[in-house]
């Protein structure tokens, strides 16, 4: 394979909701620890994300609506992050990333991104006229030896890599709660199917494991057969 191999690896509600929420100021990460029967098991997701592998692969819009803009600078870790990013992150954002990252990688298609303002030995821009992942996901591989990626973006961004069949695995803590709402984020956004000659572009999953967490929380890992 001339790419990565791709595990997208979430936390979500058990009705898919992977936010409390349609506004910023609502968020998983935010909310669920102060949430009695939520909070107990939570930091199960984090110890498994832990073991997840060492590049990762995250929305610049997610990103930034946790605070990495405004937060001071990190200790650096083991994980190369791969950002997807037009204009959400500004130059703190970047050197947030830089300081934690052992490689960091920004892909966007503004060639005015704050990013270019940034000199650091482990920042590595990939720009694209067009977001074209396929051929991202190449550079990765065949430049940096990215040879295993974890995705952790938004819905709209997992829609793409559904569409264009770049998920080979799907890795998913399931939380206890249902949080409802057409207008909150899931794990899979983006355009829905309108035709059944559509139905070529839906997700076939095999089940590989499933684990019962403690506080009603449960692990489910599928390999995606495309």
């Amino acid at each position: 394979m001339n790419r990565p191999i791709t595990t997208l690896f979430m936390l979500m509600s058990v009705d898919g909701k992977i936010s409390t929420g349609t506004t910023d100021a609502l968020d998983f990460d935010q909310d669920f620890p102060h949430i009695s029967g939520l909070s107990e098991g939570l930091h199960q997701y984090y110890e498994i994300e832990q073991t997840t592998d060492l590049w990762s692969l995250n929305s610049g819009k997610v990103q930034a609506k946790i605070g990495v803009n405004t937060r001071s600078m990190p200790n650096k870790g083991p994980v190369s992050f791969v950002m997807i990013d037009n204009h959400h992150l500004n130059e703190q954002g970047i050197r947030y990333f830089c300081a934690l990252s052992k490689e960091f990688v920004l892909i966007t298609t503004n060639n005015n991104h704050p990013a270019f303002m940034v000199h650091e030995s482990n920042l590595h821009i990939i720009f694209q006229d067009e977001l074209h992942l396929v051929s991202a996901l190449e550079i990765l591989k065949r430049d940096f030896g990215c040879d295993y990626l974890t995705i952790q973006s938004g819905g709209t961004l997992n829609s793409l890599f559904l569409k264009e069949k770049l998920f080979d695995y799907i890795d998913i803590v399931v939380a206890p709660v249902l949080v409802g709402g057409k207008d909150t984020p899931t794990m899979i956004d983006g355009k829905s199917l309108f035709s059944t000659d559509e139905l070529n572009q839906l997700g076939i999953l095999q089940l590989q494991e499933c684990n019962l967490l403690d506080n009603s929380y449960i692990r489910l890992r599928y390999r995606v057969i495309n």
